[in-house]
């Protein structure tokens, strides 16, 4: 017998011994199974649950039938995007909605964007074609960032609602109509919104990020929105109350801007009972994912750093039962902190402890047996995002193939998660970021 038959024959018999449980590696593996059972099992059963408590079909009531037709300020935050930006316009007069629709790209640093400046210009003149549209555009300079623009154009907005966009973020013809629909609801103070990844054919790591959107970010804001515990308004997408955004001083600047007013807004609910964050799965926005691994870990070096810097550094002291209740406290220690920012070191200490411990074949057959559980985990929740919530069921199927290396992409995910948190803690990179000059930022962290 050559080695390599030895090695797996030997692997096969540690399996057996785990599922038997003896042997050593049996052991490894039950003392995982308990930060299993009781850290993300749960998460997945409170989600499933609030998915099932969605209709089996998209609910049939929009805007429009209700006849509730307030008028609607987008606000198109746009940097570098040139003629990306006319795509996103183009589809926000296109709207099946039948209220007065302004749209409002806001150049931040005009005088050095020209290509995109003057892309916005074209973009307005497309709006005499539509009947109930306008587009003004706002050039704004210097430059002041992400934060900076979304407040120009909200001093700048006329409608009662507010719809916050990226100007490399495309809509589905219906997403105003479904997502203003809840602002009927006088008690609705924002919606959240359902992204998409929009060139999911571009390279495999685009396929496996339309597969984590719909998994890690559709199926949770459902699942967590049936127990009015929406965990963040996409800052490429989300609706407001104009007057509400007003009211709670509009967007902070600083990283991460969408989580931290998702975390006020919470606070505000808490301090004036009976208003609430509604979520709109089937209002759509498609966006671009990074198309290269490369270009992924940039961006998640940025976003996991600022979950760290706006849950501990910016929102630490707001974190308690008098802020924010106990229901919304308790899940945001458990999936805010817990799962997105301690359950990364957790998985690097297990896996760093197996190999240090053990011998191959034992390591190998640990992993396999975990692997096999999160690949069931990936099958069930699959099954029911399709069955149940899928609006695009034809293009999803396409990701079964997928299915099998997910927990293998989401493993690599987590790691890189304790990567850019450990940077945050030690370097502080969200004062890096490219989301606004770094005077902008330096003044947020020297005035907080």
């Amino acid at each position: 017998m050559s080695p390599l038959e030895a090695f797996f024959v030997d692997t096969a018999v540690q399996v057996h011994f785990i599922v038997m449980g003896s042997g050593s590696a049996a052991t490894f593996v039950q003392r995982f199974i308990p930060f299993l059972l009781f850290l993300e099992l749960p998460l997945y059963i409170l989600i499933i649950a609030g998915i099932f408590r969605y209709p089996l079909r998209p609910r049939p009531i929009t805007a429009t039938t209700l006849g509730y037709r307030p008028t609607v300020t987008c606000i198109i935050t746009c940097y570098s995007e040139g003629d990306r930006v006319i795509g996103t316009v183009r589809t926000l007069l296109e709207q099946l909605y039948a209220g007065h629709v302004e749209i409002l790209p806001v150049i931040d640093g005009a005088d050095r964007n020209r290509d995109t400046l003057d892309a916005a210009h074209r973009a307005a003149r497309l709006a005499g074609d539509y009947e109930r549209r306008e587009v003004r555009v706002i050039p704004k300079s210097p430059r002041g960032g992400r934060v900076s623009a979304l407040n120009t154009g909200l001093q700048h907005a006329r409608g009662d609602i507010v719809l916050a966009a990226d100007a490399d973020t495309s809509f589905d013809n219906d997403m105003l109509d479904r997502a203003v629909s809840h602002f009927a609801d006088g008690s609705v103070v924002a919606v959240s919104a359902t992204l998409r990844v929009r060139n999911r054919t571009a390279a495999w790591v685009t396929r496996f990020q339309a597969l984590e959107y719909l998994l890690s970010m559709q199926s949770t804001r459902t699942g967590l929105a049936a127990f009015n515990a929406i965990n963040n308004i996409s800052g490429a997408f989300g609706l407001f109350r104009r007057d509400f955004l007003q009211r709670i001083g509009g967007w902070h600047t600083g990283t991460a801007e969408d989580l931290d007013l998702t975390l006020r807004i919470q606070q505000y609910i808490r301090r004036v009972p009976g208003l609430r964050i509604a979520y709109e799965p089937y209002a759509i926005g498609l966006t671009d994912a990074p198309e290269s691994f490369g270009e992924l870990l940039r961006q998640r070096l940025r976003w996991e750093g600022d979950l760290y810097y706006t849950y501990v550094r910016r929102h630490s002291r707001g974190l308690t039962p008098a802020m924010r209740g106990w229901r919304n406290l308790i899940l945001t220690l458990w999936y805010g902190l817990l799962f997105q920012l301690v359950m990364p070191f957790m998985i690097v200490g297990y896996t760093g402890y197996l190999f240090m411990a053990f011998p191959a074949h034992q390591i190998a057959a640990s992993l396999f047996v975990v692997y096999v559980v999160y690949v069931v985990i990936t099958l069930i929740l699959y099954s029911v995002v399709i069955g149940w919530l899928s609006e695009r069921p034809g293009e999803d199927l396409r990701l079964v193939p997928l299915l099998p290396f997910y927990p293998a992409y989401a493993f690599v995910m987590r790691i890189w998660s304790a990567v850019a948190i450990l940077a945050e803690i030690v370097a502080k990179t969200h004062e890096t970021t490219s989301m606004a000059p770094w005077w902008v930022v330096r003044r947020r962290r020297d005035n907080p």
